[in-house]
């Protein structure tokens, strides 16, 4: 259903210009390259708290994506970037989804103390995900072993 909803979607970005919208607002900003990526993963850790990963990707990367290569970063690039903050989204209070379904597992364990637990991994995240955007060579080892 997430992907029958994308593509009906995805034609009416097409028609209504919102991916050249949102860009020239954004670039309106004067926030410069980093800043907008700032403000887009921003957007992206609110959203993880109230969607899973699948739909974001799917309903927001038509939108993003297009700003992403003006500003001229890597599109490989920012595809690990976004997965790591879609899922830092999804561990985020106060609805992160994936702290709910641990909660569902141990039922006897508070949310409080699963939210808690949670917050280690989501510093570790946080910590790798600013070593990846100040060091873009780290999330492109791999792929550029590949093609080069």
């Amino acid at each position: 259903m997430i992907v029958i909803g994308a593509n009906v979607l995805n034609p009416f970005f097409a028609i209504t210009r919102i991916p050249e919208a949102l860009g020239d607002g954004l670039g309106a900003l004067g926030l410069g390259a980093y800043g907008t990526l700032s403000v887009i993963l921003l957007a992206y850790v609110v959203l993880g708290m109230f969607m899973d990963g699948l739909s974001m990707l799917v309903v927001t990367i038509p939108i993003v994506f297009p700003v992403i290569l003006s500003l001229g970063f890597d599109p490989i690039w920012f595809g690990v970037v976004a997965v790591i903050v879609i899922e830092m989204g999804t561990i985020t209070p106060p609805v992160g989804l994936n702290v709910f379904v641990v909660r569902g597992v141990a039922g006897d364990v508070p949310l409080t103390t699963v939210f808690r637990g949670v917050m280690p991994f989501l510093i570790a995240m946080i910590v790798g995900l600013l070593l990846i955007i100040a060091i873009p060579g780290i999330a492109l080892v791999l792929p550029n072993s590949m093609f080069g």
